[in-house]
């Protein structure tokens, strides 16, 4: 196999689909499950894209505990590799930066930020534009300081979600670029659906597909109970709301 083998963790590990070198942990495992009841998403009119489901990553911020599963998750994927582990974990921006520096610290290795275009101090590397699974008004791309990323290194990339694979794909361009070693690929969340994988293995004729990629919870695992889309809220009133009302608001329609 062109793919490193999972490492020991207390979750069995499987290959998603043979021959991918996609990794998922049992997705019946009792803290998979707890992380994926945890994930609410919502529909457009409550969201901030024009996507089916927007998945909430702050379900798990605002629950310690399942915070910690999902982080122990990841640190245990990677450090049984000893020294031969990664010696950085980049995060996209935003959602990445939330998971990315606990799994640093825990790994004892600097944490970068992979910021969009022009956001990072200093001289900077910008990678190629790359498109996502909703329309943005600009061509999306992204930067790192010039400097933090060494080709010594070897990186573990790591977001929230992985829909199309194109957000993935311009952070495996630049940090392949800089020399880096590209680890594996990471994220909380995966749509099988839209093939975000399959589409990374194809890329230029198969420059990334040796990559392997670490997925935690299937859409599917989250299921449709987890929409939390506030139900009869009136047509013509908007998402965003006063604070004075805010309170009230929560009480009458549930929020959580």
């Amino acid at each position: 196999s062109l793919f490193r083998p999972p490492f020991s963790m207390s979750i069995k590990i499987m290959e998603a689909h043979e021959g991918l070198g996609h990794f998922v942990p049992d997705q019946q495992h009792g803290d998979v499950i707890s992380i994926a009841k945890t994930l609410r998403w919502f529909g457009p009119k409550f969201s901030p894209k024009d996507v089916p489901r927007f998945y909430d990553i702050s379900g798990i911020t605002e629950n310690p505990p399942i915070f910690q599963k999902c982080i122990d998750i990841f640190v245990n994927r990677y450090k049984d590799a000893g020294s031969n582990g990664p010696t950085a974990v980049v995060g996209y921006d935003a959602r990445g930066f939330i998971l990315g520096p606990p799994i640093a610290l825990a790994l004892g290795v600097k944490f970068v930020l992979l910021r969009k275009a022009g956001k990072n101090p200093g001289v900077l590397a910008e990678s190629s534009p790359y498109h996502k699974e909703y329309e943005e008004a600009n061509e999306d791309r992204m930067c790192v300081r010039v400097g933090s990323l060494l080709p010594t290194d070897r990186v573990v990339l790591i977001d929230d979600l992985i829909a199309t694979g194109g957000t993935a794909i311009s952070g495996f361009e630049l940090v392949a670029g800089l020399g880096s070693q590209i680890y594996e690929f990471a994220s909380l969340v995966c749509l099988p659906g839209l093939k975000g994988v399959e589409k990374i293995r194809k890329y230029q004729d198969g420059k990334f597909a040796s990559v392997p990629v670490f997925t935690v919870v299937d859409d599917d695992t989250i299921g449709d109970d987890m929409s939390r889309d506030p139900a009869d809220w009136p047509a013509d009133k908007q998402r965003v709301v006063g604070f004075m009302e805010a309170e009230s608001l929560r009480v009458q329609y549930k929020l959580e």
